[in-house]
């Protein structure tokens, strides 16, 4: 269900002096962990209508049109939730559905926190804070302004957090919590509560049964803690989220232990240990029993059985062999157990592997500080550090012989001077972290955080010695964070030229952490966003600016119009521009060169590929980084630091052959491929292949004629067939174009494939044909009787009519009188032919062939065409339809849902649903709030090193993660390779300039005074000089810039000021020199 504008909010009371115990017993049942039923006591309820006033109760609500204790979890909206179901499947969301969490504390972490799992789609959210909004909070907390200082912090988040998806019930609870309002929540999170109560209440929710999931995380400046606790035992039904893996099997042996080999068309993804099925094995039929068997000595191709297959039956051929994912139980202690032996600690930076069991200690210490003195250490204050350091010192000797060597005083006075402060990146980072172990606490989807894990990114503070007094607040919404990195860098950040390309999940992120930072927030600061994709039903689940009334408005201008309403100074500007070779107009050399910074905030390769080369031409930091499901990354390109993002690249995918996807499929991959092809040949490509022709006649058959090859022959064959054979003029001639294409798919094409190659074909070596991984096809008998066949019938046959513009019966969705019509179709008999080449070379990149009488062919078709034109209306033409995925209501996945199952039954391949199917055809990158927000924060922590200058490349962190194990793995990034020559150095960020119009000569000159001979300059694809050819002499003394002109006929742009030339240099010892780009400003 989707966020909407509500009339009024409703009002939960409950009298403080009468039934105290049965405070916060309601406004929802408890229910079991991992379930879904639910009962309501309603005697403990006590609801306001949206007309009453608000009373001075503990619990209000946002409104929602989710009833209390309903029974039945919501219908999971699949246009909302395609990206998270692709990530979590049906059965998590159900779970989470049903799920009720309690987040405490509503500082910055508390409302990312609350967020992610508002934007997961929780059943319900309550908010605890028993404090109000002061201006300190505004650094780090979204949804508060200044209107909001002096309310309650939780009442203050509710209105602002509902909107981010009214299928869930937003309340908030403002009195003190007992350890019986625990219980009406399947998990809790504390960010903002003393160890002594965190203990008393994690005891109440480990004994409780069931168990309550407790979480306590907190963000003290650039230092963080998180600390799970699932109770005394805890089942994790999905490890790592990953789909199980599989082989085709070429061979089994007799033995003891059997020896298993797969085709190698895909590498073996298993594990010594695993368990496996096996299904379809023919000969050694014992193994499709289905009982799990382990495998070992797993290798790319092959395993070994744990079991004597001596006496069994001989294999023959074919085969599957699946992984079986384990259940894992998990037993945690509590944090009164834990904190004395914590355990392994979970790292995130291996050249910190020392730091996590300081940070354990430094986290105890200030609690002990604030219990013992009620307030946090003064930042700045050296007294108040050194109390701190006192109290760890402490702790630590009290441990034994657990204690540490050394508590790092320098490392716990950072810790002291910024531990009131919440800063955004760290809240942003910790609140997906943590809002994703609520999911998983909630559904048993993904592996816990076992059990603690701490966090510092202590690089992110100036290079330079702060005066205490930079520290000090100056009554600004930014104090927090000037506590941690002084006013100093807050200027820079405020007056920072910052570009964000892309305004999706990620760039929504970055836009709410840049104005809470006050990242462009000052006078001399600029923002400038482009994006030039319009908002969509599904980007709602994540791109969390975005609300369901601001669908089909551009991306960039409702992110930037709700990051000003975040922080109104805020200076931004909202393009709708693709960054490309294409909008150089747009983003000239005047804007990138006065820019601070670039983030990108992309979901292609191509495009993070431009903006790193002209991050590199312009010597700009570059911070890159992108999401898959649960997995994300970031990478840092820092000028003259790293090396580009275009340094290193990914191996591209492996594609399947194009014979494979055409007449041998052997998974649903390969069918949903095929299908989306033939969705789009059909009703796209097709009918405007045939307005492109009545929009032109002459001129799209000279084109054809032209041409003259396979290409320009099919596409007159389909032109003509759309317009002769298969042309529709009402809507049973669109029924039975329907049926006609089942048979054709289903029947035709695999009785013709399995005459020319019959099941006991051979190949020229004498093998079998059909030999793994190629299955053996059977042709479909349709049936109105089948739903899938008729359903495929009933879309195929509405969108042919939507191409030629036929009305759309109501019977049609009518089962019975549409299957009446399907069977008024006549179906000529079918007679496979001989000698039809079909392909099985799997290099192929077309399944056209040539022929020696294209050309003869092409002219009868031009004629055929003139016929049919002649009897057309002027005015007709036909209505392509583009495949869009996201629209279930418009059977473009039902089409093609349809096309690839009943092509899986062709060859026996498991069917999938229509949501599985639009994962795979629609190409949907799976996609959740978590990972999103765990990567931008990390990312502006790498920000304040970037603006704030002088760091050194130990200093930077790239990281890749993967919160469904969970995996941290930081790193520094890679320097970029150095070219040395004589005195000089140089890398890919240099780029030599040369001012005032040089000739050719002067340039000359100016390299041999550098010790390079340049024998070869060109611009774009055109010599400029070679000094093997005599007549280039003559070009000496004429300007670079006007040799670009007349030779290269390279045009200038007025805002253009100079000209790139690669010049090819050798030393003096003839050994060839790679040198900068040179750059010649002419003006």
């Amino acid at each position: 269900m989707l966020p909407r504008k509500r009339a009024c909010e409703g009002v939960v009371v409950e009298e403080e002096t009468e039934n105290k115990n049965n405070i916060g017993t309601a406004p929802f049942p408890k229910k079991s962990r991992n379930t879904a039923d639910s009962t309501v006591n309603k005697s403990n309820q006590n609801f306001s209508s949206c007309s009453n006033n608000h009373s001075s109760g503990n619990l209000v609500e946002g409104a929602s049109t989710m009833a209390l204790g309903d029974s039945n979890p919501p219908d999971i909206d699949e246009d909302l939730h395609s990206r998270q179901l692709a990530v979590y499947g049906r059965e998590t969301m159900r779970r989470l559905f049903a799920s009720n969490v309690l987040v405490s504390g509503m500082q910055g972490l508390g409302v990312e926190i609350a967020k992610n799992l508002i934007l997961a789609g929780v059943k319900s959210v309550t908010l605890h804070d028993e404090g109000t909004v002061e201006l300190w909070d505004l650094s780090s907390n979204f949804v508060f302004t200044e209107n909001d200082i002096g309310k309650n912090r939780a009442v203050a988040s509710v209105s602002k957090l509902q909107e981010l998806n009214n299928a869930v019930l937003v309340l908030s609870l403002t009195t003190k919590l007992t350890k019986g309002q625990l219980s009406n929540f399947q998990a809790v999170v504390f960010t903002d509560i003393s160890l002594e109560k965190a203990i008393e209440f994690n005891d109440y929710c480990h004994s409780h049964e069931p168990p309550i999931a407790f979480i306590k995380s907190e963000i003290r400046g650039l230092f963080g803690s998180v600390f799970c606790d699932f109770g005394p035992e805890f089942t994790v039904f999905d490890v790592d989220g990953e789909d199980p893996h599989t082989g085709i099997i070429a061979s089994i042996s007799n033995d003891n232990p059997a020896l298993v080999s797969c085709v190698d068309d895909e590498r073996l993804e298993f594990q010594d240990g695993d368990l496996v099925v096996f299904s379809e094995v023919h000969g050694m039929t014992e193994l499709n029993d289905g009982k799990p068997r382990k495998i070992k000595n797993a290798r790319a191709y092959s395993f070994t059985l744990e079991e004597d297959t001596t006496n069994y039956s001989t294999y023959e051929k074919g085969g599957i062999v699946t992984q079986v994912k384990q259940p894992k139980v998990l037993i945690f202690k509590t944090l009164r157990e834990s904190l004395a032996d914590p355990g392994d600690f979970l790292l995130s930076d291996f050249s910190k592997f020392d730091r996590p069991p300081l940070l354990h200690l430094a986290f105890q210490a200030l609690d002990k500080f604030i219990s013992e003195l009620v307030r946090f250490p003064v930042a700045g204050s050296e007294d108040d550090a050194q109390k701190l350091i006192s109290f760890a010192s402490n702790i630590n000797e009290s441990l034994g012989d657990g204690k540490l060597d050394d508590i790092n005083p320098k490392l716990l006075r950072h810790f002291a001077f910024g531990a009131r402060a919440v800063l955004n990146p760290m809240a942003a980072m910790f609140g997906g972290i943590v809002g994703q172990e609520v999911v998983k606490a909630c559904s048993g989807k993904f592996h816990p955080l076992f059990q603690y894990f701490y966090f510092d990114s202590v690089e992110s503070l100036p290079t330079e010695q702060l005066d205490p007094n930079d520290f000090r607040p100056v009554n600004s919404r930014y104090d927090a964070q000037i506590s941690v990195f002084g006013s100093k860098l807050q200027k820079k950040l405020e007056d920072a030229k910052v570009f964000v390309v892309g305004s999706g999940a990620l760039g929504c992120e970055f836009l709410k952490n840049l104005a809470l930072m006050g990242v462009s927030c000052g006078s001399r600061g600029k923002l400038t966003i482009t994006d030039d994709d319009v908002i969509e039903k599904s980007n709602l689940s994540r791109q969390f600016l975005f609300r369901d009334w601001n669908i089909g408005q551009a991306k960039s201008t409702v992110a930037a119009s709700a990051a000003v309403s975040i922080n109104p100074p805020l200076q931004i500007e909202a393009l709708q521009n693709r960054v490309g070779p294409e909008t150089e107009n747009v983003f000239d050399d005047a804007f990138w060169e006065n820019l601070s910074v670039v983030i990108n905030a992309l979901d292609n390769v191509n495009a993070r590929l431009y903006v790193d080369q002209r991050c590199l031409y312009f010597q700009k930091p570059l911070l890159e980084s992108g999401t898959l499901g649960a997995k994300c990354n970031t990478q840092m390109v820092i000028p003259h630091l790293t090396e580009n993002y275009g340094a290193s690249r990914d191996p591209p995918e492996k594609q399947a052959p194009m014979c494979t996807v055409h007449s041998f499929p052997h998974n649903i991959d390969h069918c949903l491929t095929w299908a989306r092809s033939e969705f789009e040949g059909l009703l796209e490509k097709t009918p405007a292949e045939v307005n492109a022709y009545l929009s032109n006649p002459s001129e799209y058959t000279n084109a054809m004629t032209n041409a003259g090859d396979a290409q320009a022959r099919d596409n007159l064959e389909r032109v003509h067939e759309c317009l002769y054979r298969e042309k529709c003029e009402t809507f049973e001639d669109c029924i039975t174009w329907a049926r006609l294409k089942f048979e054709d798919y289903f029947v035709n094409r695999v009785k013709q494939l399995i005459y020319t190659f019959p099941e006991d074909a051979a190949t020229s070596t004498g093998a079998p044909f059909w030999s793994a991984p190629k299955r053996f096809p059977h042709p479909l008998q349709f049936s109105t009787s089948d739903p899938g066949h008729l359903n495929f019938a009933m879309a195929a046959s509405i969108l042919r009519a939507e191409t030629f513009g036929i009305p759309i019966p109501d019977w049609v969705k009518n089962p019975k009188k549409l299957a009446e019509a399907v069977d008024n179709v006549i179906v000529p008999d079918f007679q496979p032919k001989k000698d039809v080449k079909i392909v099985t070379d799997e290099k192929a990149t077309s399944l056209s062939t040539a022929s020696i009488d294209d050309a003869s062919v092409i002219n009868d078709l031009i004629i055929k065409l003139e016929r049919c034109r002649k009897i057309l209306p002027p005015s007709f033409r036909m209505k392509p339809i583009q495949f869009e995925k996201d629209d279930d209501t418009n059977y473009h996945m039902d089409v093609i849902a349809g096309l690839a199952n009943m092509r899986a039954r062709n060859y026996s391949i498991p069917e999938v649903d229509k949501l599985k199917a639009k994962f795979i055809a629609g190409r949907i990158i799976p996609a959740i709030a978590t990972s999103t927000a765990m990567a931008t924060g990390l990312v502006c922590l790498e920000l304040y090193k970037a603006l704030s200058g002088g760091h050194k490349l130990e200093d930077y962190r790239n990281t890749f993660a993967n919160l469904a194990l969970p995996l941290f793995s930081m790193a520094e990034p890679v320097p970029p390779k150095v070219i040395k020559h004589q005195d000089m150095s140089w890398t890919v960020w240099d780029r030599w300039i040369l001012e005032d119009n040089p000739t050719l000569r002067q340039l000359l000159d100016w390299l041999k005074g550098k010790g390079l001979n340049a024998y070869s300059i060109s611009c774009g694809s055109c010599l400029l000089y070679n000094s093997m050819f005599p007549r280039h002499k003559d070009r000496m003394d004429k300007k670079i810039v006007d040799l670009a002109r007349e030779v290269a006929k390279v045009e200038l742009p007025p805002y253009r000021r100079h000209l790139d030339v690669v010049v090819a240099c050798e030393d003096d010892e003839d050994n060839d020199i790679d040198i900068p780009q040179v750059s010649i400003y002419f003006r």
